[in-house]
């Protein structure tokens, strides 16, 4: 006789299935509740120890020259500075896209662990740099390259992370967060830059390790994948193509600016020439493999989702207009605000720090507040207003003279910071949204890789133009100055005649070059003469008027720069809020495609 409770036994297997279905949803909702603060708290903290990184290196390079011994007048020796500060940026900009693509095949954790490893490694051996010269420079660049390598692993998944752990309407403040780290990491560097360097130089690599420790430890017990893992094949062809193409570019790039013949930059040299176009070719052909390949590298089609690919382009701008902003204000307040007002040589890197505080205020003001209301108004809106305001931002930078008011100097930063802490986490949570979950590795890989291209490529572009503005007015004004104070006019045209960018990178090092490149030449003009020309305000006074007619031309090409990401940030669509726009699944992922074109 049949139980008339029975069910058939299609009906019951098809009970069993939602049953264990709603078992796995009820796990993950749990584990997602309690998960979430971890998995901020992990990747806050890499972010907030590759932050302290980059900002202390900038503020105690001048203690890293000095405690190797290393002459930044030396025309061999510029191109070590140079590599100490593009050899990360450009490995980073190489390396993660693909350790974001390796993300989405082999878990995001296991990558993402792996590079708190490998960058606390790098961390101990640069502080136990042990040659002299140029051979400790070498070893101080080729470690900072393999320490890209681990920082591109933290950042090529850390937002993957993130976005996997949070539901979408609270992926604006979790981003928010995280750049709040960011910019409380650049603080803590220019201060703790300053500080550790005025003790010893090593100890500024040293103060990522104890860090780095406790945020590996703590990721490798703590941290687990939650994303979509998709078993594919490693698109070889697509990564060599893609690293050869991008290091032509970022190379050429970087030796465009040392001086070439006659020419006070490399922009004409053959050498660099056949860089920069065998780059562009090669990143061509990487275009067209991709786009033909079955599991490629670098998704070309997400680019067909307008949001991601306007809030990259956004990304990208924003990088351009502000990478090379730091050096700026470095170079003018340690190589000509900072002596004028009297402060030696040997603390400018410190104070430096501390009088930029204001712009990392104004982005630990807007970072958070941004993000949050970014998830219950959409974000758009402070997209756009962020790069609108930080172009305005650089148009008030014109105002001021070389010996401004400090008072207006830290408005106007601060409200620089504001602005790019408007447009940072609304833009990251637009990129992110926009994409399934299976390619947020590749996606966050593609995200930063568009942030590392451009910092280089502003520091390229605002050195260029800057070097292009000094060289039409230093040589006079040198000459003027040096001949006024008794210099032989023979010396005065030698020293007049020599490429500006070794001038500059003194000012940025906290050097007077006069004593060196003066000489024996001292020695044979008056004592009053001689203490004037070698005292620490002469020099900053003297290249100050050239320095700020090269500024302007830099700070009006940042604010078109700013001015062109917001008409992208605008371009990215309607706003929508987290709820009107679901989590998006692989199924719906090509509807989207389709219809955002």
């Amino acid at each position: 006789m049949s139980d008339s409770n029975a069910q058939p036994t299609g009906q019951k297997s098809r009970s069993n299935s939602e049953s264990n279905v709603d078992g796995r949803r009820h796990h993950e909702v749990t584990l997602s509740k309690n998960y979430k603060w971890i998995a901020l708290s992990n990747t806050t903290l890499g972010m907030l120890m590759a932050t302290i990184n980059s900002s202390s290196i900038l503020i105690a390079l001048p203690a890293i020259f000095r405690g190797i011994d290393l002459n930044p007048l030396d025309p061999s020796n510029f191109q070590y500075l140079l590599w100490i500060l593009m050899g990360y940026l450009l490995v980073s900009a190489v390396m993660v896209v693909t350790l974001g693509r390796l993300g989405d095949m082999f878990g995001r954790v296991k990558i993402y662990n792996a590079g708190f490893l490998v960058f606390t490694v790098a961390s101990i051996f640069l502080s136990l740099t042990f040659g002299h010269g140029q051979s400790a420079a070498l070893e101080i660049v080729i470690m900072r390259m393999v320490q890209a390598v681990g920082g591109s692993m933290i950042m090529a998944n850390s937002v993957a992370i993130l976005t996997d752990a949070f539901p979408v309407n609270q992926r604006g403040m979790a981003m928010g967060i995280n750049i709040v780290a960011g910019v409380a990491g650049q603080f803590l560097g220019l201060i703790l830059g300053g500080v550790l360097a005025s003790i010893n130089w090593r100890w500024v690599f040293l103060i990522n390790v104890p860090v780095g420790i406790l945020g590996t430890v703590w990721a490798y017990l703590k941290l687990k994948d939650q994303g979509v893992v998709k078993k594919s094949k490693i698109d070889w062809v697509g990564n060599i193509t893609f690293a050869i193409g991008l290091s032509l570019i970022l190379v050429g790039v970087t030796y465009a600016l040392q001086p070439y013949n006659n020419s006070p930059m490399g922009w004409g040299s053959p050498t660099v020439l056949a860089e920069l176009i065998a780059g562009v070719l090669i990143l061509m052909i990487f275009i067209f493999l991709e786009r033909n390949h079955k599991d490629p590298m670098f998704r070309i089609s997400l680019f067909k989702i307008k949001p991601f690919r306007y809030g990259n382009l956004a990304g990208l701008m924003s990088s351009v207009a502000q990478g090379g902003l730091m050096f700026m204000l470095v170079i003018w307040l340690q190589g000509i605000w900072l002596p004028i007002h009297g402060y030696t040589f040997a603390v400018t890197p410190l104070w430096a720090g501390i009088f930029l505080l204001p712009l990392t205020a104004g982005f630990l003001v807007a970072g958070p507040l941004s993000g949050k209301l970014s998830d219950a108004i959409g974000a758009r809106p402070f997209a756009t207003f962020g790069m609108f305001f930080g172009g305005v931002t650089f148009l008030l930078m014109l105002l001021l003279g070389a010996d401004f008011s400090y008072v207006s100097f830290a408005l106007i930063i601060f409200c620089n910071g504001l602005a790019f802490g408007f447009f940072s986490a609304p833009n990251t949570v637009t990129i992110m949204n926009a994409v399934a979950p299976q390619d947020r590795g590749s996606a966050s890989g593609m995200r930063v890789t568009f942030r590392f291209i451009g910092t280089p490529l502003s520091i390229g572009v605002f050195f260029t133009l800057m070097v292009l503005g000094l060289n039409s007015t230093m040589p006079s004004v040198l000459y003027s100055g040096l001949v006024t104070n008794f210099v032989p006019a023979s010396v005065a045209h030698h020293i007049a005649s020599q490429p500006p960018i070794g001038y500059l990178f003194a000012a940025f090092l906290g050097y007077n070059p006069m004593k060196t490149v003066l000489g024996k030449t001292l020695s044979r003009i008056p004592t009053k003469n001689s203490a004037l020309l070698t005292s620490k305000s002469y020099f900053p006074k003297l290249i100050s008027s050239p320095f700020m007619h090269g500024l302007d031309v830099v700070l009006i090409f940042a604010a078109i720069i700013c001015f062109i990401a917001a008409v992208f940030s605008f371009m990215q669509g309607a706003s929508k809020t987290p709820s009107e726009m679901p989590e998006i699944t692989e199924e719906i992922s090509e509807d989207i495609k389709v219809s955002s074109n």
